[in-house]
């Protein structure tokens, strides 16, 4: 579990593309300060573990097929910067949302908007994941915790302050380049539970159809 809060700027170091899967080096310092092999962190936000320690200084992780097909990993290269963050601890503080490290799809930054003091930067929001993406709600950027600024037909807005631009990935972006998505768990749960059925608070058990009872 993460929170979307970028511990880190990393680099690729290298890539390796295999037949459905690949190796993902990354140049970093923070992050791997007390990590061990078998650790969890969020390169991008996508969730990966680490195989390998690298002695000069960050860490090598295996990428399935699947993972490579569902997000913007298998587009990076030698030298791209990317957001890390290691997994949250128990007892560590949630600055941002609840963030799984699981994609939900990839995006597209349609539009990168300067203000006086902050950025307003656009994207596209594929049409399965419309429904959980609204004003005021959460949503993971490559890794980074957002507040949806607006809600427009297959695109969303976010607002970014100078100092997110600074430490992530997002301050790179440009109209064109694919984002990874992740949205709110709490809304897919939500929904499942609501069309499974499921009583809650706000949704009682169905009444039984008269006559149905157990004799």
């Amino acid at each position: 579990m993460f929170s979307g809060i970028v511990t880190e700027l990393g680099r690729v170091a290298a890539v390796e593309m295999g037949e459905g899967h690949g190796r993902l080096a990354v140049t970093c310092h923070d992050v791997v300060a007390d990590a061990v092999v078998g650790d969890s962190v969020s390169v991008n936000g996508v969730c990966l573990t680490i195989t390998e320690l690298r002695p000069d200084g960050g860490f090598v992780a295996d990428v399935m097929g699947e993972t490579l097909s569902r997000t913007g990993l298998g587009a990076l290269e030698p030298g791209d910067p990317v957001d890390l963050e290691p997994a949250l601890p128990a007892d560590g503080r949630l600055g941002g949302h609840l963030v799984q490290g699981h994609v939900d799809g990839v995006a597209e930054v349609t539009d990168v908007t300067e203000h006086e003091e902050w950025t307003t930067m656009t994207f596209t929001l594929p049409p399965d994941l419309e429904p959980y993406v609204v004003e005021k709600g959460s949503i993971a950027v490559d890794g980074v915790s957002l507040t949806v600024a607006g809600v427009g037909e297959g695109s969303f807005s976010v607002g970014l302050i100078p100092h997110t631009l600074e430490v992530t990935v997002l301050g790179s972006r440009e109209p064109g380049d694919p984002v990874n998505l992740e949205v709110d768990i709490i809304a897919k749960y939500v929904e499942r539970m609501l069309r499974g059925g499921v009583p809650t608070p706000y949704a009682p058990a169905p009444q039984a159809a008269a006559g149905s009872e157990e004799r």
